[in-house]
């Protein structure tokens, strides 16, 4: 290239979503640039999907070890070396961001290293080296938010970064306590692996049910009872007043209800959301319009105000029903890079379906709309919750913890959402997925015949509840 500092595409980021849109742009023929302040690949890679998945695995081989659900089978107690695990863990890490991110690196799609900032509507400018481009690509993530907390700015905590790895911020040492401050899914998944490694683990959760916003309302109060019969401390309607050193401990004081109490742990973990990384590149510069929680506002060719600069992936938030996810971002990121070197119909964004899991154990995962979702669409609502004791599958392992429930339209009987909590339920939530995608109706569901027993016969089963009481019914009978 004759200036090698000018690019048909410059992408703010080098995660998942700019990696898409950089491969998109290469199969296109144009030429792009990436940029990262951290660790190539971004959050998932690195420090979100892959590590925690990983280290939960591994929690939970040390706590099935210890409480066996047959009886017959006598408890035993795993030791571990925890430091070791996250040797294990960065291991992975670094062979599948070498494999599936560094490796695609070329001459056609660069990557700059350092913190990337807008010079103007054209140009970014990475410690000081200026990249022009034809057009640009904003994919920059999000990161954990941090709460205005009085005493916060003065005490050590941890976010979900602490999974990172070649960052001195990475946790090697398992702590004995653990103080959580925040009831959603990051919260749910490493409370939970911590407590399984050994810590005494309290989470606290300002609303009044752990998952308030966004699930269905069975869904809280069936994973607090199964944190606390695990012995999580789970406390709810939980409102963080300061938090303070003592010694080698963190303290928090909290309204609880109409009530103030204090919490003691040796390590503190703020998971209270994640925010958009679009308030440190100077996007003012480039004119681009974000809304009040920082998410870059696009149209649902992923546009923004500004017609030549796009943006994708979580830096966009819920922007056209999007969500926080990689595969909403990387599947984004590739639609970007479309719509940007198109010649003729650009593609629009489908967030209709985005399955998604939360890897407690059981797993609770998630497609499509909720109850009150489907009423406020205007959807005369079908909706049943079963317990997964009624799941065949569940009984002969053992493992019946949890729920299903189905939402549908009661006059199409179109399936409008499924959430279930259970043995599996991340890989049963793709069959829900994919009948939402073809706009599957409760007929589908009974009449596809599903292997004996399998966790993915809850489908099924709470399908047919619309119709008869499935408790009384032979195996397999419809």
């Amino acid at each position: 290239m004759a200036n090698d500092t000018h690019f048909n595409l410059v992408i703010l980021g080098s995660g998942s979503t700019a990696f898409a849109a950089a491969l998109r742009a290469q199969e296109l023929g144009k030429t792009s640039v990436m940029t990262e302040e951290r660790t190539t690949g971004g959050t998932c890679v690195n420090r979100g999907c892959l590590p925690s998945k990983n280290l939960i695995e591994a929690a939970k081989i040390i706590y099935d070890a210890g409480h066996p659900r047959y009886p017959g089978l006598t408890p035993a107690e795993m030791k571990f070396d925890f430091r070791q695990l996250v040797a294990q863990k960065d291991e992975v890490i670094h062979g599948y961001r070498q494999k599936k991110y560094e490796s695609l690196l070329g001459a056609q799609f660069q990557l700059e290293k350092g913190h990337v900032e807008f010079v103007d509507e054209h140009t970014v400018r990475v410690d000081g080296k200026r990249l022009t481009g034809d057009n640009i690509l904003i994919a920059t993530g999000a990161r954990p938010g941090v709460p205005p907390i009085e005493g916060l700015d003065h005490v050590p905590y941890l976010t979900s970064d602490l999974l990172t790895s070649d960052e001195p911020i990475e946790l090697t040492e398992c702590p004995r306590s653990l103080l959580i401050v925040g009831g959603g899914y990051i919260a749910l998944e490493l409370g939970q692996m911590f407590s399984r490694f050994g810590a005494e683990v309290t989470i606290l959760e300002r609303s009044k049910q752990l998952l308030a916003r966004g699930y269905e309302p069975e869904v809280g109060p069936t994973l607090g009872k199964i944190f606390t019969e695990e012995g999580i401390c789970v406390v709810t309607d939980a409102t963080i007043r300061a938090v303070r050193r003592e010694g080698d401990a963190v303290v928090a004081t909290a309204q609880v209800g109409s009530d103030t109490q204090t919490f003691k742990a040796e390590k503190l973990l703020v998971a209270t959301g994640r925010r958009p990384n679009s308030d440190r590149i100077a996007i003012e510069k480039a004119s681009v319009t974000v809304g009040q929680q920082g998410q870059v506002i696009v149209n649902e060719y992923l546009q923004t105000n500004v017609p030549h600069i796009f943006a994708a992936g979580d830096v966009i938030g819920g922007e056209h029903g999007s969500q926080m996810a990689t595969p909403a971002g990387s599947q984004d990121g590739g639609i970007a890079a479309n719509n940007i070197f198109a010649d003729g119909e650009r593609r629009a964004v489908n967030h209709r379906v985005i399955p998604r899991t939360i890897f407690t154990d059981p797993q609770t995962a998630i497609v499509g709309m909720t109850e009150e979702e489907a009423i406020k669409a205007g959807h005369p609502c079908w909706c049943n919750t079963l317990p997964m004791s009624i799941v065949p599958r569940a009984g002969a392992i053992r493992d019946t913890g949890g729920i299903i429930k189905m939402v549908a339209d009661a006059k199409t009987d179109e399936v409008l959402g499924v959430t279930m909590i259970g043995n599996s339920a991340g890989e049963v939530i793709h069959e829900a997925a994919m009948a939402l995608r073809f706009r599957a109706k409760l007929r589908d569901f009974i009449e596809l015949l599903h292997v004996y027993p399998t966790m993915a016969e809850a489908l099924k089963i709470v399908a047919i509840s619309r119709y008869k009481d499935p408790a009384k019914l032979s195996c397999c009978a419809e």
